[in-house]
């Protein structure tokens, strides 16, 4: 059956239907790449754990007794569940990227791949540089920060001693690296809107001073209720800010020779088919 235009319904369906087949493939085969991941992490999740834990030890070396405490007994095992997804998100995210790549791809020109795809290897580069931060920078001075509010007892009063708690601990840095790994993604955001043209860099330049105030309360959101975290995180994410900025104008500086250089040969084409 066909319509007054002489067109079939189903051929206007069928696309559509090939779109949300392939989805779900898609989808599949992420969810199934995560759970085989998630396996793997929980079979180490000890080691990783412990992975986590080396920041803190390195805090406390040399010191005898030192450890961290659970309450309640199904805590340790849900906290190797939480390392186990932390884990398992982190291995299939290749897996997982591979397959947005491949439902997105297909509808994109050439030029348009070109443009997007470096933003999408960009994304777990500049995850893994946030993550690395926090962890070998930040982490390690904020625990001795804290550690430093321990006392001795003295004089009659009572002596106060870190004991945290294996859930506690674990929130905090996955807190941690997850706030500043997506800081991090920053520059690719706003990269990516200048090179789809949707945001310009002198924009980004007029509201600078807004971006910093905002940048100061996500940092305070992120991070823990003092001002040295704060600050290690605030600071880092104007420098990236200001980056977006000088990747963005370097984007439109390329764009504006690729159009003059298009113009250019567009003149000269028409120039040529004109007939004395």
């Amino acid at each position: 059956m066909t319509d007054a235009a002489g067109e079939n319904p189903d051929d206007k369906k069928m696309p559509l239907m090939e779109h949300l087949i392939e989805l779900r493939r898609r989808i599949i085969w992420s969810l199934g790449a995560f759970v085989v991941c998630f396996i793997i992490a929980f079979v180490f999740a000890n080691p990783i754990f412990d992975f986590l834990t080396r920041p803190l030890a390195n805090v406390w070396q040399g010191q005898e007794g030192r450890h961290l405490i659970y309450t309640a007994l199904q805590e340790k095992f849900f906290a190797n569940v939480k390392v186990a997804m932390f884990g398992g998100l982190v291995l299939a995210f290749p897996i997982i990227a591979s397959q947005v790549w491949g439902f997105v791809a297909p509808g994109l020109y050439k030029h348009e791949k070109g443009a997007f795809l470096p933003f999408l290897v960009a994304t777990p580069i500049m995850f893994a540089m946030g993550a690395s931060f926090v962890y070998y920078i930040f982490i390690p001075n904020a625990f001795r920060f804290f550690a430093s509010f321990e006392e001795v007892a003295h004089d009659g009063a009572l002596a106060i001693t870190a004991e945290p708690k294996v859930s506690e601990y674990l929130d905090l840095i996955i807190q941690l690296i997850l706030g500043f790994g997506i800081v991090f993604e920053l520059p690719v955001l706003l990269t990516l809107l200048v090179s789809a043209e949707l945001l310009e860099t002198k924009t980004l330049a007029k509201q600078r001073r807004f971006a910093i105030v905002a940048g100061f309360i996500v940092s305070a959101i992120l991070t823990p209720p003092d001002a040295l975290s704060m600050m290690m995180m605030a600071i880092p994410l104007v420098g990236l800010y200001e980056i977006s900025i000088i990747i963005g104008r370097i984007i439109e500086a390329r764009r504006r020779r690729r159009r003059a250089a298009e113009e250019a040969a567009e003149k000269a084409v028409s120039e040529k088919n004109v007939v004395p």
